[in-house]
């Protein structure tokens, strides 16, 4: 039995919204510091982590409690992985235990032992490929996309592929079940790079490698400027192998889970290595599989979304992070972090190479590079000798539209597709129409919960508020008036794929947006459509904007981007420059020339201007010269308080108090510019009234101190536990 004396005392971050540990005594052995334990907190059994071993507690000894089991021999985490969670949560001034258990895979959170089971995979049997091919068309899809070697059941079923299928394939002798990684455990001996898909390297390309390559197993930042379709993968491609070939691993950030295939298969056709991907739409076993996988070494590369960032690794090499500019690298709700930025201090602490990748690099990453902290590398021409695109703006005030397309860019529609090219339209408005209107008293059907109206989706005939989520029938006829005249107001994908279907019947349309790929494997199948010309006409939202490569695209018409122009917040400006010139970027990147068209009821705007005439980089060093005269970031640092609750009363009093507390510390920190507390744009969303303060110094240094002394006074009101609320360090979004 053992003694008190014999207990080991333990300092435990638990997965709870309180800034502070907790003491626990432990039996031996102790449990190593990063290791999960599962104790009683008051009434709740919870799982934490071994932070500290502490010499002695604020708290007698015999008022400790036991610690009920430990469930790892050994920390979780590497170092310096470890040390990044320690300092995300003090810069980002989150809880410790919410950001251990946001690292954590949901099965490690449940208290799943930390053991890496078979990854389950399937590859094509010896010489079955061709002889006979089913008639399937599923069977058939699973065998095209196993070509190029083995994929997990995971990747199948991303691609609409589920396990019956391949089981039908099993019983006729075409495929079988692998582990993969098993398969590989030896990459680093028998790692082989396929030559027959290395690209020759232009003399830019050639450089950038070479200079990151100095870079070696010690850290540096290089920012990877090239404009769409100027080969920057393959530059990544070529980083990578000699990466691989010291058997250290590999982390790719993508923004988006729709990146994630096309990305993964041309990885795994060049390096003859696992190749995993990490991201929310896999299931909490294959994630955990992922996870541990890595960590064991077993991996060489991981493609993965934001969260892929806290994956721990056997040695890191080389972190790459491609379209850096996109929000969403950043988290918008519990701990608010940034990929992007975090990934740069993760390759500080693992000795390792950053590369962050972009046509349209953010305002925060050419300051960076202005400030000498990252290495501009530009890559100015298009692979393959493709010719940027030709740029036209179009005035439509005036002008009769069907659907949003002017008569101009119909009849330029039509002369691109009867020379047997594709055209793409973008419009980054879901649904058949903004709102529903009654046409004889006005009345516009609003959502209950939210100061916004409700999309109408014709496909499914509903009506759908896209801020709460909440959806209702279509009304019969108008609830004001008893009119049965509703109509739509405001164009959405849905009523373009539908009037171009009668403007261009010979000509197949797709569209590409959330509605339309919710099942698995649906936005692959639409892509490979288009890849393979069964689609003439593309209509898509930011879905289709980045990262996609479609040779036979001559023109990209963007039919709405005026709301951007007029927006409070200070950075839409910017999000325009770059969508923008993403979406341009997707015309003419192969041999034939293409055509960019913008349609505008503003074609005199000054941004539209810049762009159109002197391209994104003359814009960006235009944009960061206002940011340096209004003192805006990324010339100074922000952050902002925000509160919500279902009585506006208890939002208002909550926000004046803690505008108190600030100006009470106002003299200890004169820097500290305090802005508000005002009403969210939208005041009311999801039946939430909502407001915000916004705090903005000149140094990062005196922003951090003073919001450390703020946020205890802040927790302790009484007004804070009567609201939602939430502190968002260097936010993206104001409104």
């Amino acid at each position: 039995m053992t003694t008190e004396t014999e207990l080991h005392l333990l300092r435990i971050a638990l997965p709870l919204p309180l800034r502070r540990a907790f003491d626990y005594l432990a039996p031996p052995p102790r449990p190593a510091i990063g290791s999960r334990v599962r104790v009683q907190f008051g009434r709740q059994s919870l799982l934490g982590i071994v932070i500290e071993h502490p010499q002695q507690s604020d708290i007698s000894r015999d008022r400790l409690r036991v610690i009920d089991s430990h469930l790892d021999l050994a920390p979780l985490f590497p170092e310096p992985l470890w040390q990044l969670l320690h300092w995300s949560a003090r810069y980002y001034q989150h809880p410790l235990g919410e950001v251990i258990d946001n690292a954590l895979p949901v099965l490690l959170r449940q208290g799943e032992p930390a053991l890496r089971r078979p990854l389950e995979s399937w590859r094509l049997c010896d010489g079955s490929m061709p002889p006979a091919i089913p008639r399937a068309p599923r069977q058939q899809q699973a065998m095209q996309l196993l070509q190029d070697g083995p994929l997990s059941a995971a990747e199948l079923r991303e691609q609409g592929i589920d396990s019956s299928v391949m089981q039908r394939l099993a019983e006729k002798g075409l495929a079988e079940k692998v582990d993969l990684l098993a398969m590989q455990e030896d990459w680093r001996d028998t790692l082989l790079e396929h030559a027959d898909d290395r690209h020759q390297l232009n003399t830019e390309q050639a450089l950038a490698v070479a200079a990151i390559n100095q870079a070696q197993s010690e850290f540096a930042a290089f920012l990877l400027e090239g404009i769409t379709g100027s080969g920057k993968t393959e530059v990544y491609l070529q980083l990578i192998a000699p990466v691989l070939a010291r058997g250290e691993q590999v982390l790719v950030l993508v923004p988006e889970i729709g990146l994630t295939p096309q990305t993964l298969k041309r990885f795994r056709r060049r390096f003859a290595a696992p190749v995993l991907t990490l991201h929310s739409a896999m299931n909490d076993r294959e994630r955990l599989d992922a996870w541990l996988a890595c960590r064991s070494g077993d991996t060489a590369i991981l493609i993965g979304t934001r969260s892929a960032l806290f994956t721990p690794f056997r040695k890191l090499g080389l972190i790459l992070i491609d379209e850096e500019h996109d929000a969403s690298f950043k988290q918008q709700e519990g701990f608010r972090y940034h990929a992007r930025d975090l990934a740069i201090l993760r390759g500080r602490l693992e000795s390792c190479p950053v590369v962050l990748g972009s046509a349209t690099p953010s305002l925060e990453s050419l300051h960076n590079v202005g400030t000498g902290k990252y290495q501009r590398l530009t890559l100015t021409r298009r692979a393959g000798g493709a010719q940027p695109a030709r740029q036209e703006v179009l005035d439509i005030k005036h002008v009769p539209l069907v659907a949003g397309v002017s008569p101009q860019l119909q009849q330029v529609m039509r002369q691109h597709l009867q020379a047997g090219n594709q055209v793409m339209l973008f419009l980054n408005r879901r649904g058949y129409a903004q709102a529903l209107l009654c046409h004889h008293c006005g009345w516009i059907a609003g959502c209950e919960r939210c100061d916004a109206y409700y999309t109408w989706h014709q496909g499914s005939r509903r009506l759908h508020c896209h801020h709460c989520d909440s959806q209702r029938a279509i009304p019969h006829q108008c609830p004001h008036c008893g009119s049965h005249e509703l109509v739509g107001t405001g164009i959405g994908t849905e009523q373009l794929e539908s009037a171009l279907a009668e403007l261009f019947p010979q000509w197949r349309t797709v569209r590409i947006d959330r509605d339309s790929t919710r099942r698995k494997g649906e936005l692959e199948s639409h892509l490979q459509g288009i890849r393979d010309g069964h689609y003439q006409i593309l209509i898509g939202t930011q879905m289709l904007a980045k990262g996609h490569h479609f040779p036979n695209v001559t023109l990209v018409g963007l039919l709405d981007v005026d709301g951007a122009l007029f927006s409070q917040d200070f950075r839409a400006t910017e999000r325009l420059a770059q969508l923008y010139t993403q979406v341009a970027g997707r015309a003419g990147r192969a041999s034939k020339p293409g055509l960019v068209v913008l349609q505008t009821h503003h074609p005199e705007h000054l941004l539209l201007q810049d762009l159109v005439h002197n391209g994104y980089g003359h814009f960006a060093r235009t944009c960061l010269d206002e940011r340096r005269a209004l003192g805006l970031p990324p010339f100074s640092f922000q952050a902002l308080l925000r509160a919500e609750a279902v009585q506006r009363e208890r939002v208002e009093h909550f926000m004046l108090e803690a505008a108190g507390l600030m100006q009470q510390l106002r003299p200890l920190h004169p820097g500290v510019l305090c802005i508000g507390p005002v009403s969210a744009l939208m005041e009311r969303r999801a039946g939430k009234y909502r407001m915000q303060l916004l705090l903005q110094a000149g140094q990062r240094a005196g922003l951090a101190r003073c919001l450390e002394q703020w946020l205890p006074p802040l927790e302790g009101l009484s007004s804070a536990k009567l609201v939602r609320w939430s502190l968002d360090v260097d936010p993206q979004e104001l409104f």
